[in-house]
């Protein structure tokens, strides 16, 4: 399996720039590009930590067969969901949506096909299966707990804009980020 390629990034953040300016306390408009750019720095660090797709955005991923279709990022929406193949003689062709089916399990999500239906032969290449799909969700349907921890991520950035301090006190607060992102951590990662 090749590592999965984003097609479409999100529209929007899962954090609205006042939202993050709330939680700040930041009254002015002088800081806006820099508190953007920590939204979306934010919020990529947690979709690695937790390899989910937070707000909806649109991916690939390649496969060498049609062994075990696996998609790397949760939650994948059932629409959206394409599987193209190289055939026996290399030519692209995309497989009825009525032959697979969407399933997850405890590690996730996967692609899987309908029952009395067979996989058709595939060419013999790294990248012969693609399966395109759109993961995450709407902005409004973003847990809180995520929010949450984008927050206090953005406010750690915007205070802490150096690599070390040179305060005598470190005060860091892993605790409250983790315990906010820990349900959504699957398991091994």
């Amino acid at each position: 399996m090749l590592a999965p390629v984003r097609t479409e990034p999100p529209e929007e953040t899962p954090v609205s720039l006042d939202e993050v300016k709330l939680h700040c306390r930041v009254d002015f408009d002088d800081d806006d590009i820099l508190l953007e750019a920590l939204i979306g720095a934010a919020t990529a660090h947690l979709e690695k930590v937790l390899d989910i797709a937070i707000v909806t955005q649109s991916w690939r991923q390649d496969f060498g067969s049609f062994s075990c279709l696996r998609l790397p990022k949760d939650p994948v929406q059932e629409d959206g969901l394409i599987v193209e193949y190289r055939d026996a003689e290399n030519l692209q062709q995309t497989l009825a949506g009525s032959s697979y089916r969407l399933l997850v399990d405890s590690r996730g999500p996967y692609v899987a096909i309908e029952p009395g239906q067979n996989w058709p032969a595939a060419y013999s290449r790294v990248d012969a299966v693609s399966v395109y799909f759109i993961a995450g969700t709407a902005v409004d349907e973003v847990p809180l707990s995520l929010k949450a921890a984008i927050l206090l991520h953005v406010g750690h950035l915007y205070q802490n804009r150096e690599a070390v301090t040179v305060d005598a006190v470190s005060n860091f607060l892993p605790l409250g980020y983790e315990a906010l992102i820990w349900p959504f951590k699957k398991p091994g990662v």
